[in-house]
């Protein structure tokens, strides 16, 4: 069993599970994503930097997401009251954009999804000294957590003020108020709503590599919830 603790984040209804020594071996981890670079440019424009998606094939890696995840249900289940949940997307990332080069949407706190039950997995590898993840609040509508309803809201907010980003976000700033932050210790797993605003924490000093054994080497997982279903 892992050794973990969880806790509200907003007020919004927002959860946070943390567990501790996931697997033992955080360097051998980081070996297997090794094996598998260079990695690819990340899709889209949200992840700054380089993420591999891991495939069936991908013997080791698949290994290893499928003890980590067998894992964690229990705890996930307990913690964000799910029955079980089914795993979209594994990959191995690593942030490699220098912030002078940042899009507007990584310049900010963002959400993966505003389905409640989507559920976000993160387990720090290496290269992590002085980072981790920190939850925000947006200042001028006080959403910490993104629904369907207040969305457009919270994207005529950013809109408005994303002229005065800059670099990536560290603690509070005019748009944002930081609300929760977690450390990224290596082998630390963090699990938490999609929908919450987050951010990773990405210190001036960090190497920006895109080796798995130097720079910011995290484990991502997206997975769905299964509602539980009350009793008949």
């Amino acid at each position: 069993m892992i050794h973990h603790h969880s806790r509200s984040v907003g007020d919004s209804g927002g959860r946070l599970l943390i567990g501790e020594a996931a697997t033992g071996d955080a360097g051998a981890i980081a070996g297997i994503a090794a094996a598998l670079g260079p990695f690819p440019p990340a899709r889209g424009n949200a992840y700054p930097g380089v993420r591999r998606f891991i495939a069936p094939a991908d013997r080791a890696a698949a290994g290893y997401s499928r003890d980590l995840l067998r894992a964690l249900v229990p705890l996930i289940n307990a913690t964000f009251d799910v029955d079980g949940f089914d795993l979209l997307t594994a990959s191995f990332s690593m942030v490699t954009a220098s912030p002078d080069r940042l899009t507007p949407v990584q310049r900010a706190p963002h959400f993966d999804s505003t389905d409640p039950h989507y559920l976000a997995i993160l387990h720090y590898l290496g290269g992590t000294q002085g980072s981790g993840t920190s939850f925000y609040r947006q200042r001028t509508t006080g959403i910490d957590r993104v629904s369907e309803q207040n969305q457009p809201e919270f994207i005529a907010a950013a809109r408005r003020e994303a002229d005065s980003w800059s670099g990536y976000i560290a603690g509070s700033n005019p748009s944002f108020e930081q609300i929760d932050t977690v450390a990224a210790v290596p082998d630390r797993v963090i699990v938490y709503q999609g929908s919450l605003l987050h951010s990773g924490i990405i210190p001036p000093d960090m190497p920006l590599s895109d080796d798995p054994l130097v720079g910011r080497l995290t484990a991502n997982f997206f997975v769905l919830g299964r509602p539980r279903r009350p009793p008949a």
